[in-house]
């Protein structure tokens, strides 16, 4: 493969390129948010059915710990790919 075919193709890729990186640092940047709402919303339904507010709380912290394992591995990928 040549130099410019390589360039031409970079160049064609690239409004695909910047799509999909908008997409993903929109993902990112809300998935604090939504993951907070979610286990709010988690918990009530929890206090609703007679549970203590604590116990409620620490059930729902492994949405916390799903979303801190889930961008730890997206942040590794992006690492070890950059390699």
């Amino acid at each position: 493969m040549s130099a410019a075919s390589t360039v031409t193709a970079v160049i064609k890729s690239s409004p695909q390129l910047a799509r999909m990186s908008l997409s993903l640092s929109w993902m990112y940047l809300t998935l604090g948010r939504r993951v907070g709402k979610t286990r709010k919303a988690f918990e009530e339904q929890l206090m609703r059915q007679g549970m203590s507010k604590e116990d409620a709380k620490r059930l729902s912290a492994c949405f916390e710990e799903l979303k801190d394992d889930l961008t730890g591995v997206l942040k590794q990928g992006i690492r070890l790919g950059g390699n």
